[in-house]
C-alpha cells in the first residue's frame, strides 16, 4: 500500500490515542510514558452494576458454580453438512462449557474428562453421580438430525444438589449454524442461573491487522463473540477502519481511507457490498450509529478544528452538532438516542462530554487526574466505559452523570472499549509497546474476568453487536 498506507497509519495511531494524539496530527509529535504494571488484584466477590442513583454498589454473586457438561448424545449417528450428530453433539458441549468459563462466573468441567450420557440419560441424569465429582449444576442435551437443512438441540439445565430440571429448551437450526445453538443453549443457563441478560449469541465486527507497521493491512473482518466462525469482508487494498454494526445486523458501518480520500461506508452484511455514506477530503473519524440506524455520527477536522457531524445512513448534508475550538470527537448516543457522549480538549486537555442529540446543552462530566478519551454508552444506559489517559492507557467506566470513575485494566495500551449486550462486559484492543501488535481482549465489570479474544490475525477496534434475532 507503500506511501499511502504510511501517512494514513500515521493518522490512526493518533486516532488510537484520543484527542491528544490527534492533536499532534495537527502539531507534532511527543513520547508516551510508561507506567509499569499494579501487582495482581484479588478475585472479587462482587459485581458492581449502578442503582437508580447513579451510584455502583456491590451485589454479592454466587461464583465458581461447578456446572459439569457432558457430551450431548444424539439417538442415531447421522451425517450432516457440518459433520456427524455425534461430532456435533460434542462440539456443542465444548462451545457451551467455554462459553460459561469465559463468563468468568461458573467453572465447568467437561466434556473432555466426564462421562458420556445415552439418550436417556438427558432427562434423567445421574444425580448421585454427578455430585460425587462436585458438580452443583448438570447441563445436558442432545443433537438430531430433522431433515437434511434442520438439526435440533436439547438444551437442559438440572439442580444436582436438588435433584432438578430448572429449565429445558429446544433449538432447530440449520447444521451449519450449530455454533449458533451452543451459545442459544449458553445464554439460556448463564441467565437463568445469574439473572442478567445473555451475550454470547452475538458477533464483533473488527479490524484485522498483517503486515510490518511501515506496510500495515488492515481489513474488516468479523467473528463470534468468541472468535468463531471468522470471516474476512475487504480485501485489504483499501485501509478499513472503526466498525460499529448497525442495530439490527445486517449492515456494518465503516471508515475507509481509498486512493488518500476518507469515506464513510455501510456494507451489508450477506451481500458484502458497500454503499457510500459520505466522503471528502479532510481527516474524518469514528463514525457511529444512532440507535434506530437512521443517523450516522462522525468527526471531521477543518481549519484547525474538529467537530462532530450528523447525517443520515443514507447519505446528504451533514449537521454540526459541536462549535468549539480545538478537537471533538468519538460520539457515542445513549440507547433512547436522546443524548450523545464524545470528548472533547475544549478544556485544556481531553475529556469526556455529554450534549443533547441535537448538540445542545453540552456538559462536561469526567473530572480529575488524567485525560479521558473514546467514550462508549452501555446498552443499558447506566454507564459509560472509556479510555483514561494517564502514563498507561486503561479501561474505566463512570455513571452518566461522571460519577463513580472505576478502572478495570492495567496494561500500557488498552483502548477503545465496546460494550457486550447485556452491559456486563468490555471488549478492547491491547498495543504491545515494542511491536506496536494489536490484540482484542475483552473484562468484565469485576476488572478481574480478563482474557484475550483469538484472532487469526492481529486485531484493533472491536465492536461489539446486540444479540442475533
Amino acid at each position: 500500500m507503500g506511501k499511502l498506507a504510511d501517512e494514513v497509519e500515521d493518522q490512526m495511531t493518533n486516532l488510537r490515542h484520543g484527542l491528544l494524539a490527534l492533536s499532534l496530527l495537527f502539531s507534532g509529535p511527543c513520547a508516551l510514558a510508561q507506567t509499569p504494571p499494579a501487582a495482581p488484584k484479588p478475585a472479587p466477590t462482587v459485581v458492581a452494576p449502578p442503582n437508580p442513583d447513579g451510584e455502583l454498589v456491590e451485589v454479592e454473586v454466587e461464583k465458581d458454580k461447578i456446572i459439569a457438561v457432558p457430551p450431548m448424545p444424539t439417538n442415531a449417528d447421522v451425517a450432516t453438512p457440518a459433520g456427524s450428530t455425534a461430532t456435533l453433539g460434542r462440539a456443542i458441549a465444548q462451545v457451551v462449557a467455554d462459553d460459561l468459563e469465559r463468563s468468568g462466573i461458573f467453572k465447568p468441567k467437561g466434556p473432555a474428562g466426564v462421562k458420556s450420557i445415552s439418550r436417556a440419560e438427558v432427562t434423567a441424569p445421574d444425580f448421585a453421580h454427578w455430585s460425587s465429582g462436585g458438580a452443583e449444576a448438570l447441563v445436558q442435551g442432545f443433537v438430531e438430525l430433522n431433515n437434511p437443512e434442520e438439526i435440533t438441540v436439547g438444551c437442559y439445565l438440572f439442580d444436582v444438589d436438588l435433584k432438578t430440571e430448572t429449565f429445558r429448551r429446544g433449538i432447530a437450526v440449520a447444521p451449519r449454524d450449530w455454533r449458533r445453538a451452543a451459545h442459544k443453549c449458553a445464554d439460556s443457563i448463564y441467565s437463568k442461573l445469574s439473572g442478567e441478560s445473555p451475550f454470547f449469541d452475538s458477533r464483533i465486527a473488527y479490524i484485522a491487522e498483517t503486515g510490518p507497521k511501515e506496510r500495515r493491512v488492515k481489513r474488516l473482518a468479523m467473528m463470534d463473540s468468541d472468535g468463531g466462525n471468522h470471516i474476512f469482508l475487504t480485501n485489504g487494498q483499501a485501509m478499513a477502519l472503526t466498525p460499529r454494526f448497525s442495530p439490527d445486523y445486517s449492515k456494518i458501518l465503516y471508515l475507509s481511507y481509498d486512493a488518500k480520500r476518507p469515506r464513510i461506508y455501510v456494507m451489508d452484511v450477506l451481500t458484502k457490498r458497500a454503499t457510500l455514506v459520505i466522503e471528502n477530503s479532510n481527516p474524518t473519524f469514528s463514525p457511529r450509529w444512532s440507535p434506530d440506524g437512521k443517523t450516522v455520527l462522525f468527526s471531521m477536522a477543518m481549519a484547525g478544528n474538529t467537530d462532530i457531524y450528523a447525517v443520515p445512513a443514507t447519505g446528504g448534508t451533514p449537521k454540526r452538532l459541536t462549535n468549539t475550538p480545538g478537537i471533538n470527537i468519538g460520539g457515542s448516543f445513549s440507547p433512547d438516542g436522546k443524548k450523545i457522549v464524545f470528548e472533547s480538549d475544549r478544556s485544556g486537555g481531553q475529556q469526556i462530554y455529554v450534549m443533547n442529540a441535537d448538540g445542545s446543552d453540552q456538559q462536561r462530566i469526567s473530572f480529575g487526574n488524567g485525560r479521558h478519551a473514546t467514550p462508549e454508552w452501555s446498552p443499558r444506559g447506566d454507564l459509560i466505559a472509556f479510555t483514561k489517559i494517564a502514563g498507561n492507557f486503561r479501561i474505566g467506566v463512570m455513571t452518566p452523570s461522571g460519577g463513580s470513575e472505576r478502572l478495570l485494566t492495567d496494561s500500557w495500551q488498552d483502548e477503545a472499549p465496546t460494550w457486550s449486550p447485556n452491559g456486563r462486559v468490555i471488549q478492547f484492543f491491547r498495543t504491545q509497546q515494542v511491536s506496536g501488535n494489536a490484540t482484542v481482549w475483552q473484562v468484565d465489570l469485576t476488572g478481574v474476568n480478563e482474557r484475550r479474544i483469538p484472532t487469526p490475525a492481529n486485531g484493533s477496534d472491536p465492536a461489539w453487536g446486540p444479540i442475533l434475532p
